[in-house]
């Protein structure tokens, strides 16, 4: 006999879109195991649409949180209704996903709360701001890592991880080698260049005019090449397209990441999520990024630890692809390693099997069904034929 018991009830915190995109993952996998949870948080569209209660759309007027001065009254505002909701509303688990800098508060109001926490996308700590370990492992009750190596990292910090895989891949099959490029038929069609210049403003304003310069330079030499360019949503490419340098051509595409990289021949990246998307893809490509040259000086090259700062090479523990981090001014450099690239075929063959070679590991494991897995762990269910009973 099934004894009634409550509906459980979780809050999930996600203050960007990505974040708001694996959440969305998270909530079908968890209707896919018939699990009776109510979902109430903070996040996006695709949150919403699959079935959270949202006390506020954060993914809407999401920005570089950790240094949007501008919207920290905003978001003391939000953490305050978050933390009468736990009072208030008082759910079984909180979820934060990514974004630390806001979502350690959150985490810390439900532990406060006497609530559980769980966190999806470990904060990179193992790069930088390595002093906040104290305070994950005060807040944070199970950590869900989206990179193979971090798991025995936090383990050895004493924290609860488990590597899911990573949620950017979970819409992949698990057998990438058909995306492996040969460059075999090349010399008969033109050469397809995809620019992606990341997905905030921030991004898009720093590198999205050198990326055109670069691209004309390749022009020269290359007088056929074909440029396109991925936006996630339409007022991004509008974004793009009021920016693009007046001699420059490119199609501009709303598609993702990985749908744009398989149908390109290379890739110029911002560095970030994208460039595993690229990877699995089987896209050579070239990462960069920018920031302030005095703060990289005064402060950037002395806090970040690893050898590498492009997630490809983290994973591939070797430089694999060139990482430009960061980009200061000038793009010859850049311009330079692209070139020596695209006249090797056989280098840019190997590259893309090397590619498909280090991403293939990562879509063993489906991240949403995964978190999902440890969300009714941790809820304490027990499902059977269907049906949710107490312990």
């Amino acid at each position: 006999m099934v004894t009634p018991v409550h509906k459980r009830r979780v809050f999930i915190s996600a203050a960007e879109p990505s974040a708001d995109a694996h959440c969305a993952g998270l909530i079908a996998a968890l209707r896919g195991r018939h699990a009776d949870i109510e979902f109430v948080g903070v996040g996006g569209d695709k949150m919403a649409a699959a079935g959270c209660r949202l006390l506020e759309n954060t993914a809407h007027t999401a920005t570089m949180i950790y240094n949007a001065f501008k919207e920290v009254g905003r978001y003391w505002l939000l953490l305050k209704r978050i933390e009468r909701s736990f009072q208030n509303d008082r759910p079984d688990l909180a979820i934060v996903s990514d974004s630390p800098s806001f979502n350690f508060h959150v985490a810390k109001a439900a532990k406060r709360a006497g609530i559980r926490t769980l966190f999806y996308v470990a904060p990179q700590l193992w790069a930088w701001g390595g002093w906040r370990i104290n305070k994950l492992r005060r807040t944070c009750d199970r950590l869900c890592c989206i990179l193979p190596f971090e798991e025995q990292w936090f383990k050895d910090r004493g924290i609860d991880a488990t590597f899911v895989g990573n949620p950017l891949l979970d819409p992949l099959g698990q057998d990438l080698s058909e995306n492996i490029k040969t460059y075999a038929g090349l010399v008969r069609r033109s050469l397809k260049v995809a620019i992606m210049p990341g997905s905030r403003t921030a991004e898009i304003q720093t590198l999205w005019q050198p990326m055109q310069h670069i691209a004309l330079r390749l022009r020269q030499d290359h007088p056929d090449v074909r440029f396109v360019t991925v936006a996630a949503n339409e007022q991004r490419r509008q974004e793009l397209a009021a920016a693009q340098v007046p001699s420059f051509a490119c199609e501009y595409s709303i598609d993702s990441v990985y749908r744009t990289a398989i149908e390109a021949d290379f890739a110029l990246v911002a560095s970030g999520s994208a460039t595993l998307e690229v990877a699995a893809a089987g896209c050579p490509m070239v990462v960069m990024y920018q920031t302030s040259r005095i703060l990289w000086h005064l402060a950037g090259r002395w806090l970040l630890r690893p050898k590498f700062l492009c997630l490809v090479n983290l994973v591939a523990e070797r430089e694999l692809v060139t990482e430009f981090m960061p980009y200061f001014t000038s793009i010859e450099p850049i311009v330079a390693r692209v070139e020596g690239l695209l006249a090797d075929k056989g280098s840019m063959a190997r590259l893309s099997r090397d590619l498909v070679g280090i991403t293939q590991p990562l879509t063993k494991k489906k991240a949403s069904v995964e978190v999902a897995a440890i969300v009714l762990q941790m809820l304490g269910d027990q499902i059977a034929g269907g049906r949710r009973q107490d312990d």
